[in-house]
């Protein structure tokens, strides 16, 4: 987890009301170096907020947004909605499993790179589209993948 805040932290920002699971899990997952919920964090989160550990883990695992294993330090995620696909998102996902070394759901061997599909990434317009991290890149070529992927491997 980051340095600059630790689980309990994290847990007195959120109230006790059920409602605020998913920006609690949230937080717990984007706030650890490996970008997932540990089975302390889904412990945690219960006991916090006076659900089963049962409860807590069905929710995890229900949401594609959330990892329950380790994850790269770049999260990666094609968009496989109708219009990236007519628009080449199979080009796209041919790319970065050739240029990573790994096929969706996997972790690259040096940790850098997690492999993700996404069912929509909610930007038709720019289709085919993938997002790395928090930021969205569009209208993408093989070339265009594999250029992105490199200036990522440089920026350590």
């Amino acid at each position: 987890m980051k340095k600059d805040m630790n689980t309990h932290e994290i847990l007195q920002k959120y109230g006790k009301d059920a409602e605020n699971l998913l920006a609690l899990l949230h937080e717990l997952q984007n706030t650890h170096e490996q970008h997932y919920l540990s089975a302390e964090n889904l412990a945690a989160a219960a006991a916090h907020m006076g659900l089963t550990e049962g409860y807590v883990y069905g929710v995890a695992s229900f949401y594609t947004m959330f990892s329950l294993k380790p994850r790269g330090r770049h999260i990666v995620r094609v968009c496989q909605s109708p219009p990236c696909h007519l628009m080449g998102s199979t080009d796209v996902a041919r790319e970065l499993i050739k240029v990573l070394g790994v096929s969706f759901g996997e972790t690259t061997a040096d940790g850098q790179f997690s492999l993700e599909m996404s069912s929509c990434l909610g930007v038709c317009g720019v289709a085919p589209a993938m997002m790395v991290d928090d930021e969205v890149y569009g209208n993408l070529s093989a070339s265009r993948v594999h250029e992105i992927i490199e200036d990522l491997r440089r920026v350590k």
